[in-house]
């Protein structure tokens, strides 16, 4: 169990302001590779995980991103609101929930995100693995899905925890930094300092 983040609240607010532009749902996920490089990609935001300031990332387990996270399970967001002025760095470390998860609870979650999305977003996951050669051929053939059905072996539910949230309001020219612990009860806490933009 968290406490409430002091970012949460302003991430909420930069949510609402930037609402009625579409882009404002998506950020950037950057991840460490197996050769130490630097990984980086558009994603989108599904909401918090309920009750706790962790980020859902819906993503093909399929896609090069897993792996990463495998190697290395940390990550920044970058998350900028284009009509607030507002940017957000979040580190963190990501869970991946597929299939194969022994967690029945972490299973409820994944098959919860599933059925939240889109039924266009969830055909993307009948669609051949990604960054492999297209040998469709043009075919245009169309994949079928049982709307009712839980979710396919390709869905996975990334649990983005924060660690530190880097908050620049570029408006109001204010900037905070918004650090983590852990309780002795196991409560995570943070601490915010205001430091120079």
């Amino acid at each position: 169990m968290a406490t409430a983040a002091s970012w949460k609240p302003l991430l909420l607010r930069a949510l609402d302001a930037n609402a009625h532009l579409k882009q404002s749902a998506f950020f950037q996920l950057a991840t460490i590779g197996s050769n130490g490089r630097p990984s980086n990609r558009t994603v989108v935001f599904r909401g918090f995980q309920e009750d706790t300031n962790v980020i859902q990332i819906n993503t093909d387990r399929r896609s090069a991103k897993i792996e990463e996270i495998k190697h290395c399970h940390f990550g920044k967001i970058c998350w900028y609101f284009t009509e607030s002025w507002e940017q957000f760095r979040i580190n963190g470390k990501i869970d991946i929930i597929d299939g194969a998860n022994s967690d029945a609870c972490k299973l409820q979650q994944r098959e919860k995100a599933w059925f939240a999305s889109s039924l266009k977003s969830r055909l993307q996951y009948l669609a051949p693995a990604p960054r492999l050669p297209d040998i469709s051929n043009g075919s245009g053939e169309e994949n079928q899905l049982d709307p009712s059905e839980g979710p396919v072996e390709a869905f996975c539910l990334l649990l983005f925890d924060p660690e530190q949230v880097d908050y620049l309001n570029l408006k109001s020219n204010e900037r905070f930094i918004f650090t983590s612990r852990s309780s002795e009860q196991g409560f995570k806490l943070w601490m915010s300092e205001k430091v120079n933009p």
